[in-house]
């Protein structure tokens, strides 16, 4: 008579592990708590991290990469140079420029009246400018108008947005102090991410400027945008345009290249909390295989009976590493979901769009599920080499 080959089918596996863990759910849900924490810190920092980076490529792409800005760097002996009057009307003839302007820093300050200290400058500047400069940096008005050729040949002014805010402007027409004299606020504008010197400048107009502010016609900073292709080109050509004899004393700079060096910062410091995170996750890692441990040690007599009754090592050791892993596996669920609120809730609270890429998700309980893998193989293998007669007699 031939015996009969012990079985244990999927479901009937799946029935053990679910039921190991049923009879002792105060332990399991602890054990899964730290598989829960570490995941969750995981993909939270993934999913805040690439919500900040898409709002990153979104003011990018609505802003514009093209925009270079231009200004004076020191000559042979180490002085300051100066960029001169004629700097933007050479920029506009090179090819492949699309829109130019600039600012020029004025031996000036603004106050909010004649009263202040003339110390507390607050850290704002006074520039003169012209009506391009708006469209050439992408910023924006928040409220009231841009300089025009009748505004920009009277005493108005339109403040950056932390000039407004320091000088506790919050509305157009109100005046300011300003080179002995009273100005009329024209516009504030919106923070402009590619032109944040704007912020903290109060702007007025050439005409003004030179007439009330002793404007000498030097530029202190170009703006140039041109056609994406040839920014690179254009790059290579602005020092020699406008300055042939001393090139090297013209710096030329792309601020969309900050913006790009914040999102490989934010990329860097993303990497670091996800190492943070893993240490969490490998803790929870050893807290489920201390768990596994402790629950075969204490079902010794179940392991010498099912031994007893048919059982095969093979069985014994599936049984007790799927319980490891539906134990992380909870872990893991719950863990993903918990990060993934956390990301939603920051994001909302900073006005971005939610950007968690499915793979992420599903990265994170599939990590759960090798880790509750790993943790459990040990105590499994050890449960599977329990002797029946041992057990029972234990």
């Amino acid at each position: 008579m031939t015996g009969l080959r012990s079985r244990l089918r999927p479901g009937d596996l799946l029935g053990l592990g679910f039921h190991g863990l049923r009879a002792r759910p105060l332990r399991a849900a602890l054990s899964a708590l730290g598989i829960a924490i570490g995941i969750a810190a995981m993909i939270a920092v993934v999913g805040i991290s690439t919500s900040s980076q898409a709002l990153v490529k979104e003011r990018l792409a609505s802003l514009g990469t093209n925009l270079l800005t231009v200004t004076a760097g020191t000559d042979l002996f180490g002085e300051d140079a100066k960029l001169s009057p004629d700097a933007v009307d050479r920029v506009r003839r090179v090819a492949g420029v699309e829109q130019a302007s600039w600012t020029a820093t004025l031996d000036a300050h603004v106050y909010r009246n004649d009263r202040v200290d003339p110390g507390a400058t607050l850290g704002l500047t006074v520039a003169a400018t012209d009506q391009d400069l708006l469209t050439t940096t992408g910023s924006a008005l928040a409220t009231g108008a841009w300089l025009n050729t009748a505004t920009e040949r009277y005493p108005t002014v339109v403040l950056g947005a932390t000039a407004a805010e320091r000088l506790g402007i919050v509305t157009v027409g109100s005046l300011v102090w300003l080179g002995d004299q009273q100005f009329a606020v024209a516009g504030i504008l919106d923070p402009s991410p590619l032109a944040p010197e704007l912020d903290t400048t109060a702007l007025v107009g050439t005409p003004v400027a030179t007439e009330v502010l002793g404007f000498d016609g030097s530029p202190t900073i170009l703006y140039e945008r041109s056609d994406d292709a040839l920014v690179a080109q254009v790059r290579e050509l602005l020092p020699a345009t406008i300055n042939p004899e001393s090139p090297h004393e013209v710096k030329v700079s792309r601020p969309s290249d900050a913006l790009a060096a914040k999102h490989t910062i934010d990329q860097a410091f993303t990497g670091l909390l996800v190492g943070i995170g893993s240490i969490a996750l490998l803790v929870g890692g050893i807290g489920v295989a201390n768990t596994m441990v402790i629950t075969v040690l204490e079902r010794r007599q179940e392991i010498g009976l099912r031994r007893s009754l048919g059982a095969t090592r093979g069985h014994v050791r599936s049984q007790f590493l799927v319980e490891a892993i539906l134990l992380a596996l909870y872990g893991g669920v719950a863990g993903t979901a918990i990060g993934w609120a956390i990301t939603a809730v920051v994001a909302a609270s900073n006005g971005w769009l939610v950007a968690m890429p499915a793979v992420v998700l599903a990265a994170g309980v599939g990590t759960t599920v090798l880790v509750g893998a790993v943790a459990g193989a040990l105590p499994a293998a050890r449960a599977a080499r329990t002797s029946p007669t041992a057990a029972l007699n234990a």
